[in-house]
């Protein structure tokens, strides 16, 4: 019989989470390598580029993948022989691990959770409390699962229960479109068949944090039902041209993992969670032999990606930028950004547009005529860093602010990620404005452009206070130029009509 101590609990949890901060799987990093080297599509191959780039520069520096460090989600597989020596519940030890991890001195991880979801959403500080499952299963041992999950793929999962005839391909294909580019593709989808409503969600979860072998399935041919369903979704899937980060490619996604269970005879629940290209999840077993070993990858399995930044893109220089001048810029096109723009995300929009309703002056410092504002909530900086991985967050959550935004403050344009809806494509156009994007997935190459930072206002608000960046060759993608045109509409749709013309397009 096994004994498995608090602090050999608590330290693993606490060091899985710093591992799976700046370590991508490697088998990630293998199919998105094999994909950008078969990708055709200029923009996703640059974006993907980036992730890659990015990845490596977080296994050699230690700091995170993405700015949204994730809700932890753990999963505990707990042997009926193992016997604790602690004082406290597993889920008070959990909590503590994610504490310790989130509060690391040599790499902060950014406090996203909020509680009072209902209502006040207060920052808890240290990212806890953790999402926990437990299982008790036969053995001596306690098998782990950690992973850390952003807010921009949790929040496109989707759920359905279809009549027992209904076609679960065609549900898919479906979704995915609705789903946009703020889960940052490409990545993986997992889907959970059968049981009830949250017993689907939970199959889909823990799909997606199995290993990628959708090269293997295909090299070997199905087997039975659930892996026709892969390949089938698989390629459809990435027929549609969605592309890394929505701008329209050969691949969407890296895998499709599906996961089922026994099922009410009138019911067919199915669930659809994607994972993200900051995929970040770790599995390891304790023992009792004291705390998990977890091995760092080699640095060899990242591949060396260069980007040309000179040939291909427009330098601009933000400051006494006119709408004259964004006007010439081209859906697709790549700009390296240099000068000051302020930040922003929920929390301050809904603050600046409160102050602008009732009349009232906006904070000292916080004038927004003529410039640009991007849509992040950074990490917090470490030893020289002006300010830490700084990737931008999904613009879409920000559509309801955008006309008030552009009509009141003299706003010229923003930077973020994913899509924007038909309200704020068409309040950019009637207001000669643009949006660019920043590629999700790539936020410590970000921040590596950022010169200055200092909070402009609400400071209070943390991670979302309005800040001001002082940027050197910013790389960004105009997504929505001033006339109102979407590279989310118009890439897909290319590259949509370009592999119906391919035979078979193999990962």
């Amino acid at each position: 019989m096994n004994t498995i101590s608090k602090q050999d609990f608590i330290d693993s949890i606490c060091d899985a989470l710093q591992y799976i901060s700046y370590y991508h799987p490697p088998d990630f990093i293998r199919a998105l390598h094999a994909a950008y080297q078969r990708e055709q599509s200029p923009a996703a191959r640059d974006a993907m580029a980036q992730i890659l780039i990015n990845s490596r520069m977080c296994a050699e520096g230690h700091r995170p993948i993405c700015q949204d460090t994730g809700i932890v989600n753990v999963f505990l597989k707990i042997g009926m022989d193992v016997r604790w020596d602690t004082d406290s519940s597993i889920d008070d030890m959990v909590n503590a691990g994610v504490r310790r991890a989130y509060q690391h001195p040599d790499n902060p991880l950014r406090g996203s959770i909020v509680s009072d979801p209902a209502g006040a959403r207060r920052n808890t500080g240290d990212n806890t409390p953790a999402v926990i499952h437990k299982d008790v299963v036969p053995g001596n041992s306690i098998e782990i699962i950690v992973a850390a999950k952003g807010g921009g793929s949790e929040n496109k999962s989707r759920f359905a229960i279809l009549n027992p005839s209904d076609d679960i391909v065609a549900w898919v294909l479906e979704q995915v479109p609705t789903m946009g580019a703020g889960w940052c593709p490409p990545g993986i989808l997992g889907i959970g068949i059968g049981g009830t409503a949250e017993k689907a969600m939970l199959l889909a979860k823990e799909a997606i944090l199995e290993p990628i072998t959708i090269h293997e399935l295909q090299a070997r041919g199905p087997q039975d039902r659930l892996e026709e369903l892969r390949l089938e979704i698989f390629d459809k899937v990435n027929a549609l041209g969605i592309g890394a980060q929505g701008l329209g490619g050969l691949t969407t996604v890296l895998d499709v993992k599906l996961k089922d269970y026994p099922t009410h005879a009138a019911s067919k629940p199915v669930a659809m969670i994607p994972n993200c290209a900051a995929t970040r999840h770790v599995h390891f077993t304790l023992d009792g032999s004291g705390p998990a070993q977890l091995v760092p990858p080699r640095l060899e399995d990242w591949p060396q990606i260069t980007r040309d930044n000179d040939s291909n893109s427009r330098r601009v220089q933000l400051e006494g930028i006119t709408r004259e001048d964004i006007s010439a810029w081209q859906p697709g096109e790549t700009l390296l950004l240099n000068g000051k723009f302020l930040t922003g995300r929920d929390a301050a929009h809904k603050r600046i547009i409160d102050l602008l309703e009732r009349g009232e002056a906006l904070p000292d410092g916080l004038d927004f005529n003529g410039r640009f504002i991007y849509y992040v909530g950074p990490v917090d900086p470490v030893g020289t860093e002006v300010v830490g991985p700084a990737g931008p967050t999904t613009a879409t959550r920000m559509d309801k602010f955008t006309d008030a935004m552009l009509e009141k403050t003299g706003l010229l344009g923003m930077i973020g990620k994913a899509e924007r809806g038909p309200a704020a494509i068409e309040s950019i156009a009637r207001h000669g404005a643009v949006y660019l994007i920043a590629t999700g997935g790539a936020a410590y190459l970000v921040s590596k452009a950022i010169r200055t930072a200092r909070v402009v206002a609400f400071e209070e608000l943390g991670m979302e206070a309005v800040y001001e960046f002082e940027v050197q060759d910013m790389p960004v993608t105009v997504a929505v130029d001033a006339g109102g045109n979407s590279v989310h509409e118009t890439g897909p749709r290319e590259w949509r009509m370009r592999i119906a013309d391919i035979p078979v397009v193999k990962a």
